[in-house]
């Protein structure tokens, strides 16, 4: 992208629809409650024929350092920092109001680009609060309608005056002069049955868990940085954010997401758009990172996220946050090894790491247990060693006879990767009991080392070439 640009106001005065108007996606969640976005959240946004980045950001408010408004108002802070051009949004609707000034007067300041926008200027009595919005002293204020997406052109012609036409325009590379990467190309080879594992492949990462169990704090530790909202009080994160960084060389897209409660809990509808954001983010995901909180492991609702993420066909690693808080450390990870097989039968070989978001021990090891689940989750088999396997196992384990007919296994292929899915074509397929499909995955996992991601079986009846034949006399 050319350029970045960063929204900021006061709470509630349109900067998210607005955001999800600049990047044509509802990305970050709009309500009426002032105060919805709370951290930094990053888009691609296009306008007419401009194309850069937009920031999203909290409300400014004026708050005390070590309150949570006033750790929302740093993350606002740095954000200007890092953007060329400031959007500074008020409400024409309501008027100009103390906190519009006092913030107004600080961008002012700052000697960077500023254009003032006059949202929500299609109301009826919008006309006094926009001809208020020049006292501000940031120039000629932007009439607009986010919700509506009135005025979008005297926004692109404001943002290329304060930017200038050789910033806002910058000379693109021609895309023929380029190299091209064969790997990522449409003209790749498509004859390869079994493609290698592309170490050097972005890899997308979603982080969840229940609420303050140190999913941001986590992230931050990655990044090296206070990028993302923390803080002892519970469900500070309420939009699903999405950082990039990289680990030995690998671009990772992490995804930070709401705490999610039990679903009886969650009432308002705020906490749900918060949840269904956080439940789109495990969809896109490649892995998923479920946090426990190892001081009180196990609870219900962790056992429900993870049977989600395998559900939903993902790869899923366990992190066992707040390692530094834990005294007999030998004890615990025995007594966690020992439930994560009992209480999660459905994927046998899940990785658990114990971690600390707060010192950053065991991130390494994260990591790699996450990359090594990838590759896992990627995995495939040849029809020939599949069809191998399948005779040795029913010699070993013949399949049962059902009402006196017994039931025949003839052939299998896998069908697809990520997870790995697997076709068997046999005798009276709805015919065939759980316990013996639980023994073909239970075998495909120890004799093809597929520990800890979702494996699919289906089970088709072969086509019988005299069907529908009249008998001949």
């Amino acid at each position: 992208m050319s350029f970045t640009v960063a929204i900021v106001g006061r709470p509630n005065v349109g900067k998210s629809t607005l955001f999800n108007r600049l990047v044509g996606k509802k990305l970050a969640l709009v309500d009426d409650t002032p105060g919805v976005t709370r951290d930094r959240r990053p888009g691609d946004a296009k306008l007419i024929d401009l194309k850069f980045t937009i920031i999203d950001t909290a409300g400014l408010e004026e708050a005390g350092p070590e309150t949570l408004e006033g750790r929302m108002r740093a993350q606002t802070e740095a954000a200007v920092d890092d953007a060329d051009l400031t959007l500074f949004v008020v409400d024409a609707k309501s008027g100009l109001t103390p906190l519009d000034k006092t913030f107004g007067e600080l961008l002012r300041r700052s000697g960077k680009p500023v254009v003032l926008v006059a949202n929500k200027s299609e109301a009826r009595g919008s006309d006094a609060g926009f001809y208020d919005a020049y006292t501000l002293g940031l120039g000629e204020p932007v009439p607009i309608s986010a919700e509506h997406g009135q005025g979008m052109i005297d926004l692109r012609d404001a943002i290329v005056e304060a930017l200038g036409e050789e910033r806002a325009f910058p000379e693109e590379v021609d895309e023929a002069e380029t190299d091209i990467d064969v790997r990522d190309s449409d003209f790749a080879d498509e004859d390869e049955a079994e493609p290698e594992y592309d170490e050097t492949k972005p890899l997308r990462v979603a982080i969840i868990g229940r609420p303050n169990a140190g999913k941001s704090t986590l992230i931050n530790r990655f990044l090296g940085e206070d990028r993302l909202l923390t803080g002892p009080e519970a469900g500070i994160t309420r939009d699903s954010i999405s950082v990039e960084w990289e680990w030995r060389g690998r671009t990772i897209k992490m995804f930070d997401t709401a705490g999610m409660r039990k679903k009886a809990r969650v009432q308002e509808k705020l906490e749900k758009l918060s949840v269904a954001d956080a439940l789109r983010s495990i969809r896109f995901a490649e892995t998923v990172v479920i946090v426990f909180d190892a001081t009180i492991p196990f609870e219900k609702q962790d056992l429900q996220l993870v049977d989600l993420v395998l559900r939903e066909g993902r790869a899923a690693v366990l992190a066992f946050n707040k390692w530094d808080l834990v005294e007999d450390t030998q004890a615990v990870l025995a007594d966690l090894r020992e439930k994560t097989e009992r209480l999660l039968p459905q994927a046998r070989g899940l990785r658990a790491v114990p971690i600390s978001g707060q010192t950053g021990y065991g991130l390494d090891k994260l990591m790699q247990s996450i990359i090594d689940t990838d590759k896992v989750w990627n995995k495939r088999i040849s029809t020939a060693r599949l069809n191998r396997w399948l005779d040795g196992v029913q010699t070993q384990h013949p399949p049962p006879a059902v009402s006196g007919r017994r039931l025949k296994l003839k052939y299998m292929t896998q069908v697809k990767a990520r997870p790995p899915a697997f076709m068997v074509s046999c005798t009276r397929p709805d015919a065939l009991p759980e316990s013996y499909i639980r023994y073909l995955i239970n075998g495909l996992r120890a004799d093809f080392d597929i520990p800890g991601v979702p494996i699919r079986m289906h089970f088709k009846a072969g086509e019988n070439p005299f069907e529908g034949r009249k008998k001949k006399r």
